[in-house]
Formats: structure tokens, sequence, C-alpha cells
């Protein structure tokens, strides 16, 4: 069974603790495949590692990888999974969750990503995706417009939330509640973490479990 991380958003590099866990649980480094949550949003035809905030906390962080792959339109479906499918570690970048989504079905992805041995990693809407629900929500002023909810990779049975502007205020408001009555849902403030290894999952910073339309904060395990 691997190891999977759901993270927030970190606005400068990852807390010492984490760095901590991903030291102990990343042996194997001779491959980072990151896959982007804004496939078609380049301009440039080769990629800049050093504007990607994810690779970043890792350099940051000291974990440093024999081969970098960044994933997006700009390379073959079969490319992408063969590079998934040899990949040490997968890093579901932040950014857009549907269009995320998308882009893993189109390349048939998900199944390639959930059948490796590779340590998964998602921040903010790469940890949506990672999931086996996650919400979209349109808002439109005070109210919501919209709802949607999405099917995600499936790799622990919860639904996550995790959007930088969204805290304990908003989660209390209930727009989770509905489908926390389906599924639990760990809802993830900034500056968070989730563990789950070996089907344990352990908590770093501000984590809520809301759970049939009750909402606690739960206890860090570090």
């Amino acid at each position: 069974m691997s190891t999977h991380y759901y993270l927030s958003w970190f606005n400068e590099f990852f807390p010492e603790k984490l760095v901590k866990w991903l030291h102990e649980d990343i042996q194997d480094r001779k491959s980072l495949v990151m896959i982007s949550a804004d496939p078609s949003g380049y301009t440039d035809e080769q990629i800049n590692f050093d504007d990607i905030s994810e690779w970043t906390w890792l350099n940051q962080a000291n974990i440093i990888f024999n081969e970098y792959h960044f994933i997006d339109y700009r390379m073959q479906k079969e490319d992408a999974q063969r590079f998934i499918q040899n990949a040490s570690v997968i890093f579901l970048c932040g950014g857009y969750p549907v269009l995320q989504n998308e882009f893993l079905a189109e390349y048939e992805l998900s199944d390639v990503i959930k059948n490796s041995n590779a340590v998964i990693i998602g921040a903010s809407a790469g940890a949506l995706n990672m999931a086996t629900k996650w919400l979209s929500l349109i808002n439109t002023g005070y109210e919501v417009e919209t709802s949607t909810i999405y099917d995600g990779i499936g790799f622990d049975h919860f639904a996550y939330e995790s959007h930088s502007k969204r805290d304990y205020a908003t989660f209390v408001q209930g727009y989770l509640f509905p489908l926390s009555e389906e599924i639990d849902v760990y809802a993830a403030e900034q500056e968070s973490a989730i563990r789950v290894k070996d089907g344990k999952i352990e908590i770093m910073g501000p984590v809520y479990l809301i759970s049939h339309s009750k909402i606690q904060k739960l206890v860090e395990t570090l």
C-alpha cells in the first residue's frame, strides 16, 4: 500500500514536521512526476521548474530526484502514462481541480496512478483529486450558485476540501454538510497536511472532520 499526502497550501515552504515525514517516506528518489492542474495554461514550450511552487517546496526540503517530469498537454498521453508507471513520487499539483480532473480522464491517468507503488502527494486541487469525492462551488456574491460533486481517484475513502480562502468559519456554514451525510469530509485550512500510511490517518495543522453534518477539529498527531 503506497503512502498518500493530502496537502493544503504552503505560502513559503514545508514546515519542519512535514519535511521529517517526507524524508522518512521518500526513500526512492529516482523520478518525480508532477501533474499539472492547469494543463493548457503554458506559454513556453520549455518547462521552468523554478516557477512551480510544489517543486520549490521539495527542493527547499532537500528532497532531490535524479529525474523530473512535468505532465500537461505538451506531453503525449503514452509518455505520461509511462513516466507515471516508473515514478518514485507522483505529485498532483495545485491549480484548477476541474481542469485537472478532466485531464486525468482524457489522458487515462487515474488507474495508472492508483496502481503505482510511488508515494502520492497532492496539493490543494491535487489533493481534492486524490480523494474519493470533492465538491466544486461557484460563488456569486453571498450565495452559492451551483455545486457539483466530482469523483476523484479515490485512494482513501473520504472526501477532501482545501481552498486557501476557506477556514473553520466557512466550514461551519454547512456547505459541506450534505456531502458529509454520504461520506466523511476532511476540511483543511492553510498550512496543513494529512498523511495516510498503511491505512492510518495522521494530521498536521488545522484540519476538521465533518461527518453526518457534525464538525470537529482534529488533534495533530505530530
